[in-house]
């Protein structure tokens, strides 16, 4: 258990900015349709961080969406804009959404495929039987 001097050190730091801060809010913005965050789905192609004059940050972020005509694609970018707007010292945030090159079930993270039922070798030819007859499934 913390003493009042650590939970008041505690709370009176400020938070000092780190650009896994920006991976780390990235993954809690999801598809609205698809159970699983923006960043294991692979929408996000790329996420910079540029200092400015005054000493704040810019995040930079281009990513894609599932599909072009994906309907929650508004909603998806205003979260990320709110999100990664509201780190520590970021004053700027720009998001650009691209379709090139286009998202493919591919791009998932291992964890995203899983998640969703792929198996690791989906799209892949079915095996030839070894025996010919019936086979019993369980």
């Amino acid at each position: 258990m913390q003493s009042s001097e650590q939970i008041a050190t505690n709370t009176a730091r400020p938070s000092v900015f780190r650009e896994e801060m920006v991976w780390r809010e990235l993954r809690t913005v999801r598809d609205p349709e698809i159970p699983v965050n923006i960043v294991d789905l692979g929408l996000i192609y790329a996420a910079k961080v540029a200092p400015l004059e005054s000493g704040k940050k810019r995040v930079e972020v281009r990513m894609s969406l599932t599909a072009p005509g994906c309907a929650m694609s508004d909603v998806i970018k205003s979260e990320v804009e709110h999100k990664l707007a509201a780190l520590p010292e970021v004053a700027e945030v720009h998001v650009e959404v691209v379709f090139d090159p286009p998202w493919n079930r591919s791009m998932m993270s291992e964890a995203a495929k899983l998640q969703l039922g792929f198996d690791l070798d989906y799209g892949a030819p079915a095996a030839a039987p070894n025996k010919p007859g019936f086979k019993i499934l369980r």
